[in-house]
């Protein structure tokens, strides 16, 4: 029978063609690295956070089951890595660490200052992401530009697969949505998955399709997409100015300049909102429900900042995924 990736329970996947056990939910940890910024001042991060609490949060979800964390070097300019590594502690080998590399970054000024695609850099990256995250390897190391040029991608694939026979990396992945991309690091031996987005409001069905072909883990961010199928942006809530959806850039929609959530989006949340939280579930963990439903690939990765979200997100494994009729019924109400 296929390894498709999924066990019999449905709480845990394996990192495509790794071998490499997770929990079914990953913690991405983006919003734990607090403030940080552009060299234009645009804000990069989610706001402010409190650092201890945000400790709490991963070692509550250590807790309740999951396994898999989600970070980069550049999230809060090495802060969230730094802060990974001091909640993990002694339980760093009970859990699966994949982090990012590309962009350059000043820590003391919390400034995002550039990228650097050389494998010269990825090695020097990865050394200074260990120190960081207090560990002697990653689980999964992966390329933070989206965009990089599909010839020096392959030349990073060969320095990923080094960095396997020196016992530095495990595996690697590329993070970017573009399937032709996701395909050059796919030819690898050690590649097991790519980070992309995916969600019910933004389907992905060219890279899943990828993911499913080559045996791939989709490691899906913007699960919840950026917040809205919380149900937390109802009302037109504004948003502090150090969080990047008050200023939000090309990339990012669903968000309006000046704060608050797109109306048009909202409307599709609310519209969904019934089927989502059918059988106790709250809007979030419907919308995970959704990404476990749509390939048994999937390893959604919300991001936190509080022991509640951190409760919350986890209880969806407990749910598991959205049944048959849900799926068509979702499919029935965004007209796809």
């Amino acid at each position: 029978m296929e390894n498709t990736g999924t066990d019999s329970t449905g709480t845990t996947r394996t990192l495509g063609r790794s071998g490499i056990d997770v929990s079914a939910l990953g913690f991405g940890c983006w919003a734990i690295g607090g403030e940080w910024q552009s060299a234009d001042g645009q804000p990069l991060g989610w706001g402010r956070v409190d650092d201890e609490e945000c400790v709490r949060a991963v070692r509550r979800a250590l807790d309740l089951g999951v396994t898999f964390f989600d970070t980069a070097d550049v999230y809060g300019t090495g802060h969230s890595e730094r802060l990974l590594g001091r909640a993990l502690g002694r339980r760093r080998d009970d859990v699966v660490l994949a982090t990012k590399w590309g962009n350059v970054f000043d820590a003391e000024t919390r400034t995002l200052t550039g990228s650097d695609d050389s494998p010269a850099y990825a090695r020097r990256a990865l050394t200074a992401s260990l120190r960081r995250l207090g560990t002697d390897h990653v689980d999964l190391y992966q390329l933070h530009l989206a965009d990089a040029d599909v010839e020096r991608a392959a030349e990073l694939r060969e320095e990923c697969e080094e960095f396997v026979r020196e016992g530095m990396v495990r595996a690697y992945a590329w993070s970017t949505d573009d399937p032709g991309r996701a395909a050059v690091f796919a030819a690898g031996e050690h590649c097991a998955a790519v980070q992309h987005r995916a969600n019910v409001l933004q389907d992905a069905p060219e890279m899943i399709a990828l993911c499913e072909e080559a045996g791939l883990a989709s490691v899906n961010r913007s699960p919840l997409a950026m917040g809205l199928l919380t149900g937390g942006h109802a009302g037109g809530r504004a948003l502090e100015a150090g969080d990047i959806r008050s200023r939000p850039p090309a990339w990012l929609p669903g968000f309006g300049e000046g704060g608050g959530a797109d109306p048009r989006w909202l409307a599709r949340v609310e519209a969904l909102r019934d089927v989502l939280t059918a059988d106790g579930r709250t809007l979030a963990q419907g919308a995970l429900g959704w990404l476990w439903a749509r390939s048994p690939r999937t390893v959604p990765i919300p991001g936190f900042r509080s022991v509640a979200q951190a409760e919350e997100n986890a209880g969806a494994l407990a749910k598991g995924p959205l049944t048959a009729g849900q799926m068509a019924e979702v499919d029935r109400i965004l007209g796809r």
